[in-house]
């Protein structure tokens, strides 16, 4: 969410309109890729950065290494992009021609690029945006009939945050220049344990294995999925039953003998949380500042909104912990004592009242048990303190899918049923299952009441049928809300988030009819453009906008169109 008008994330737009090409790219990587054979080697030299910055180079002095975190061993590569450069960190790999390699690293931080270039054929990339844990990078490439070397790279992005590499590999045949030993059969997983449940569903998390490259999970014996990284979530189970699950760990050398077992149960019926929150919903963030749109006091924002998410909390110096301030001077003097008894009226009317972590310039970070435990009692603190009937997650610089989903789990312990749990997440946290915060939405999806997705500032996007559709129409609503809803959410747990006027935004509005389309088009199969879901939603949960004070600088348009459509959808 953005918290000044027309200025929202203007470093980061260049970047993700080009996040369809790129997605195209790794999609036809995965495609091409294929394991190693049993005599590859790993022809990189120094792949693990356990000398520190041998055999590589890093444009203007960008890399280092770092002793934590990393992948494995004892070192990892640390690139920070500054000014015009990005963090170029490359080695010249001997290969052999008319070959087919397979190039991998982990990277964990700031966007990151891995690729190779001189292959006498196609040269290839691929690249993913900034994640808080580790991921695998893997791409192949063919050496041409004269290539004996190529040059294998990372680099990171200008203005984004530094970026870790490590364990890289360019498997394939001997090109004779040497490189790290072949390794060795990776040791079992520890730590396996259920992360998450629902009545279809079971997610599971562990420890990372030195060495691995990839972990495949069993269960009741047999293998189900194989991932690249330490969580997995498996679905399409029976409700209210029990199931056995192993993890192995692999690389090219073999897999790992199996973990120690674990059962997790599925829950006995679907549903999400959020209490009596009405079937089709309307969501508004109140701005806890002043931006230059109305102010509001939370008695202002009109009786359209069912849901009024107060942005936003802030972080304390106590990791993953989250407090309170309200603005009381940028608000014209509203006090806590009005802010609490507003609450209270709107609670009185049915509507809910939650507070929002995150937003463009959040920094609150749950990555590990401890902080999952802080973001869970200071939550909860909060909701007692001024009477919030739950959380809104928006965080928009990355989440870790295990401890959030620890974290919210911990808070429904607390709160109960009536817990009123949405997010807000954007457009590319919601482009693949494999997303961190997809993962986390369906881990939690049994406690889970609404994800309204940023459909705004984001440029073009892949629809769930493969095609591209440019933000601001009909079709971008409805064919990115249908990723979701094929993905796994229910249509109860699905809302459309745009933003309430053109001055909310950097782009991506569209006129509240426009809105109304997609939400008949979803629910009933009318008023679609181009695109046309497979099937029809009616239990859709509804919409969502930033915010209720642009919305009133506008004369509340948002609301008066866009609510009462809501309210009478079937």
């Amino acid at each position: 969410m953005d918290r000044a008008p027309g200025t929202p994330r203007r470093s980061r737009r260049r970047i993700r309109t080009w996040s369809v090409t790129a997605a195209l790219a790794l999609s036809v990587a995965g495609l091409a890729a294929a394991p190693a054979s049993a005599a590859d080697v790993n022809n990189a030299k120094n792949a693990g950065f356990e000398s520190g910055l041998s055999n590589w180079t890093c444009s203007a002095d960008s890399g280092t290494t770092v002793s934590s975190p990393v992948h494995s061993g004892a070192g990892a590569l640390k690139a920070t992009p500054a000014g015009q450069d990005n963090a170029r960190c490359a080695q010249t790999v001997a290969v052999r021609p008319n070959s087919t390699y397979t190039l991998s690293a982990w990277v964990q931080g700031g966007y990151t690029y891995l690729g190779v270039t001189g292959t006498g054929t196609t040269d290839v990339s691929t690249w993913t945006p900034d994640s808080a844990s580790w991921k695998q990078l893997t791409t192949t490439f063919t050496t041409g009939s004269g290539t004996t070397s190529v040059s294998v790279y990372t680099h990171g992005w200008y203005g984004q945050a530094a970026y870790l590499a490590d364990d890289v590999s360019v498997y394939g045949p001997d090109g004779g220049g040497g490189g790290d030993p072949d390794p060795s059969v990776p040791g079992t997983p520890s730590g396996l344990a259920v992360a998450g449940t629902t009545s279809s569903s079971v997610s599971l998390a562990w420890s990372t294995v030195s060495g691995a490259t990839g972990y495949n999970v069993y269960r009741d014996g047999t293998k189900v999925t194989a991932v690249t990284g330490t969580s997995a979530t498996l679905t399409g189970l029976a409700a209210a039953t029990s199931y056995t699950f192993q993890v192995t760990a692999t690389n090219s050398a073999g897999e790992s003998p199996k973990s120690a077992a674990v059962t997790g149960t599925t829950a006995t019926s679907g549903g999400g949380g959020g209490g009596s929150v009405p079937k089709h919903a309307v969501t508004g963030y109140w701005q806890n500042f002043n931006n230059g749109a109305t102010v509001q006091k939370i008695s202002d924002v009109p009786s359209a909104y069912d849901i009024v998410a107060v942005a936003f909390a802030d972080a304390t110096s106590t990791p993953g912990a989250v407090t309170f301030n309200l603005d009381s001077a940028g608000l014209g003097g509203y006090t806590v004592d009005q802010f609490k008894a507003d609450i209270k009226a709107k609670q009185a009317a049915g509507k809910k009242v939650i507070v929002s972590v995150g937003g463009e310039r959040g920094t609150v970070s749950v990555n590990d048990s401890a902080s999952a435990a802080n973001f869970a009692d200071s939550v909860y603190s909060l909701m007692q303190t001024y009477g919030f009937d739950g959380v809104d997650i928006d965080l928009e610089n990355g989440l870790n899918a295990t401890y959030m989903t620890q974290a919210l789990r911990s808070l429904s312990a607390k709160a109960g049923a009536s817990l009123v749990l949405t997010m807000a997440p954007q457009t590319i946290d919601m482009q693949s299952t494999s997303n961190t915060y997809f993962q986390t939405a369906l881990n939690v999806k049994d406690i889970l009441t609404v994800v309204n997705m940023q459909y705004y500032n984001s440029g073009s996007m892949l629809g769930c049928d493969g095609k591209v559709y440019s933000q601001g129409s009909v079709d971008f609503l409805t064919a990115l809300a249908c990723i979701q809803l094929e993905g796994g959410l229910a249509p109860s747990q699905v809302g459309l988030g745009l933003p309430a006027s053109t001055s909310a935004a950097g782009s991506g509005y569209v006129s509240p009819s426009v809105v109304n389309n997609a939400l008949d088009c979803l629910t009933k199969g009318t008023g679609c453009g181009s695109f046309k879901p497979s099937k029809t939603y009616p239990d859709l949960r509804g919409a969502m906008t930033w915010s209720t004070n642009w919305d009133a600088t506008s004369g509340n348009a948002w609301s008066n169109t866009v609510g009462p459509h809501v309210h009478a959808l079937p």
